[in-house]
């Protein structure tokens, strides 16, 4: 029944800050989004919005705080790894054992924990 992710909701207090990181960081394009009520911006990968950014006063510390990460299929583990450096960011890598999954764990602007799964070019 499920096919695949459709899209992360991301609450931001700094929505500049949010889709500066999901482009310069993950290589995302800000696109089209519905007028709603409350700013935001959708970020694309193709034609996909996959993340979708709200701004808020405050970024609600409500029952989702439990969502450990939201895992994300990833390629190009050097360049993604170049541009985390460059960005001064703290990140960890794993290598899934009896897999070829390289996995990356950043935390966006926002405290929320992504999982970028590199699987044709993993590091194993």
């Amino acid at each position: 029944m499920i096919g695949g992710l459709d899209h992360i909701n991301v609450e931001t207090t700094d929505l500049d800050s949010s889709i500066r990181f999901y482009e310069q960081v993950l290589g995302l394009t800000v696109g089209w989004r519905p007028s709603f009520d409350v700013p935001g911006a959708w970020m694309y990968v193709n034609d996909d919005p996959i993340v979708h950014l709200v701004l808020r006063d405050e970024v609600n510390d409500g029952p989702t705080g439990a969502i450990h990460h939201v895992a994300l299929k990833a390629s190009g583990y050097a360049e993604a790894r170049r541009r985390l450096e460059a960005e001064g960011l703290t990140f960890d890598v794993k290598v899934v054992p009896d897999l070829s999954v390289t996995q990356v764990f950043v935390d966006d602007p926002n405290g929320v924990k992504l999982e970028l799964n590199f699987y044709e070019d993993s590091v194993s």
